[in-house]
Formats: C-alpha cells, structure tokens, sequence
C-alpha cells in the first residue's frame, strides 16, 4: 500500500501534532509506503525513514491561493508518485483527484455560529471573510472526497448534516511514550513563574491564542475563584502570551485589557509556547485542566492532561463529552461563574479529584496513533479495493 499525504497545510497547532505522530507509526510498518507533500521548513524534524520519502514545497499565502494552486501544481505532483491512495490532510481535496482520496477534515469553525457571531462582534471582519472563504471550499471538499474523516464522531455528525458525503469519525490518537519521556529538564525561565507554593490553587489550560478557545470567559472566571478562595491564592497557567507577536490571527489586545480590568494581573501566567518534551511537567505541577472553548474537533491537550491525571473542568460542548466521558465536569460555555463553581467543587472534593483522576488515566489511555492508522489504512485498502468501480468527484 502506497499513500500520498499531503501534509502543506501542517503549519501549526493540530495540523503539526498530526505529523509528527503519524510518521513515525507509518515508518514502523514496512508493509506501507508514503509520500509526503509537506512545506520545507518541517522537513529536518521528520527524520528518514526507508518507507517515507517527501517532497518538500512551499505553498502561496491565503486560502483562495493555497487552494487553486493545490488544484493545479499539487494535481500534477500526484499523478506522478504511483501511490494508490491519495490522503489530503487539510480540510481541502483535490477535485477530480486522479487517485481515491480520503480527506482529513480537522476544522469546526467552518460550522460554528458561535464563531461567527464572535467574529461580527469584535468586528474582525477580515478573519470573518477569510473563514467563509476557506469554509466555501472546505464544503465542496467534502463532496469531492470519496471519504471523508473527522477526529471525533461529533464532528463526523456535523460534517455530515453540513454537506452531502460519505463522513466517518476517527480519534486522533496518543503517544504516551513520547509524552511522558523524563529525560527532561524544565528551563528555570518557565519553572520561576508557576508558584509552587501549598496554598495555591494552580489551573492550565494548554492553547495558544484564538478567539475560539474563549479565553475571556476563562479570565472572567477567576475573580469568582478567588472570591471563594479567601485567604487562598488561585493561579491560571497559560502555555501562550497575549501579545501580538504570539497570537498573529488573532488580536490578543481584548485579553490583555481584560486582565486589567479584572486586577488579575498576579493570578495569571502567559508561560508562552512550551516544548512539547516539558508540557507533562507543567501539567502536573498544576491541580485542574480548565477550557472554556465554544469549538473544538478533539482538542489534543485534553487527551494529554487526562494522561497526567488531572481533573477535567470543560465547557459543556458534545465533543468534550465524547472525548472526556466522567473524567470532566461540565458548565455551559459562556458562564464564567459556573466554571467557578465547578472549580471550587473540586478544590473542596478530594474523593471528586480523585474519582476524576482515575477516570482521566483510564480514558487516555483509549487514544492511539497506531490504532488511528489502522483505520486510517484500512479505510485506504477498501478504496483501493473498489478501484475498477472508481470515478472521481464530480
């Protein structure tokens, strides 16, 4: 079996995660080959293994761009590789593809009103047409694709009531190998700004900066929490920094004002970006894992702190109950005080924080990159299969 991945769109965030986890498990099987379409600054991290071979491009800047020259350039690229599968990594398909393709479609914002309407409300109007634009291609995607797939099954459904096509739901997976390798040292610039200290109630949350996290609803809460607290200390660990460097997209400007509208300014951390070989030691230095986030697809730092044992505090989204199950508690999405009051019950709960904790290490442990592609794989082959009746999208 021969997969083409295209992998351009891996720039950040999940689209990385994705990569650097699905590698290595395709170049532990010798049975499979792979060619990965990939942006040449990712290439050096990737290794070399005897079955991945990669052909490194750099792409044009903006969805309406990318997209036409994927249709084109990309197209040309893939009819030359003999691969039998062709897996766009992306949210985007190639139309007429000249293999059968699945589709990896990663991104609810797309979908999501909440989005929307938080876009018109802060008057980002550029990244408000930047998403129809990239949501008006996503959809026809999906009815180009022979199959599409979403990492949870509440996506799936979405995707599903959303455009006509074939849709599946697969979890994206973990590696707890890799997470937990000690062989670490946490630099001292991060170790000094978490307090250690007994009387202090730390919480994380694991995100760079976007709208749809809904860092202010996080932020507003944590006066309520201190207000609880008395003599107590509460501190919000944050693995970003509400600059504008650090948030690009996103304008960060409403989150900083924000903290010192609130007086908060003591209570909260930007730790900014951690490596990904010291983030289980910031988790569990902390006590809880909070989001308030109004969209997800899987949200992989969930999975990640639930392998650290942590108590999940989440908003009440579907995808957060399929990926979390009992080991979260839950408030509505827009509710800074219910988000208090579902911290403050764990604080004064040890048997909750514990039948949390419990729940957490056992539901981790339900996430595997090598299961993900063996379905991934096994979706691939029934394509393969059905070849002779294969036609591509219209």
């Amino acid at each position: 079996m021969h997969l083409f991945i295209n992998c351009l769109a891996a720039s950040s965030g999940s689209g990385l995660t994705y990569v650097h986890n699905i590698v290595p498990q395709i170049a532990a099987r010798p049975e499979l080959r792979a060619t990965l379409a990939l942006p040449s600054k990712l290439r050096s991290s990737l290794g070399s293994p005897r079955n991945v071979s990669f052909v490194e491009l750099d792409i044009p800047a903006g969805a309406a761009n990318r997209f036409f020259w994927e249709q084109s350039y990309l197209r040309r690229v893939v009819q030359t590789s003999a691969a039998d599968v062709l897996i766009s990594a992306g949210n985007f398909a190639l139309r007429r593809s000249p293999l059968p393709q699945i589709l990896l479609s990663g991104n609810c914002l797309y979908t999501c009103t909440d989005f929307y309407s938080d876009l018109l409300a802060r008057r980002a109007y550029r990244v408000w047409l930047d998403t129809r634009i990239r949501g008006f291609f996503a959809r026809r995607s999906v009815r180009w694709a022979d199959c599409t797939v979403a990492p949870s099954q509440t996506f799936a459904e979405t995707l599903q009531s959303w455009v006509e096509g074939r849709v599946v739901g697969i979890h994206h997976g973990f590696d707890q190998e890799t997470f937990f390798d000690d062989d670490v040292v946490v630099p001292p610039a991060i170790r000094n700004l978490i307090d250690y200290d007994a009387d202090v109630l730390r919480l994380i949350f694991v995100s760079h900066y976007n709208y749809y996290r809904n860092f202010e609803t996080l932020l507003r809460a944590v006066p309520y929490i201190k207000e609880r607290l008395g003599d107590r200390r509460v501190q919000l660990v944050l693995t970003c920094k509400f600059t504008e460097k650090d948030s690009g997209y996103y304008k960060a400007s409403s989150a900083r004002q924000l903290i010192r509208q609130l007086g908060i300014s003591h209570d909260v951390v930007e730790l900014g970006a951690v490596p990904y070989s010291v983030l289980q030691h910031v988790i569990r230095a902390c006590h809880i894992y909070v989001t308030a986030a109004y969209a997800e697809t899987f949200a992989h730092p969930l999975v990640e702190a639930m392998a650290c044992g942590l108590p999940v505090v989440a908003s009440d989204l579907q995808v957060h109950r399929e990926i979390c199950g009992d080991a979260a508690i839950y408030f509505p999405r827009f509710s800074p005080q219910k988000l208090a009051e579902r911290v403050i019950e764990l604080d004064q709960s040890l048997a909750l924080r514990k039948k949390l904790s419990d729940a957490a290490l056992r539901r981790s442990r339900d996430f595997s990159w090598r299961d993900h592609l063996d379905q991934i794989v096994g979706l691939a082959q029934r394509l393969r299969r059905s070849s002779f009746e294969y036609a591509p999208a219209a």
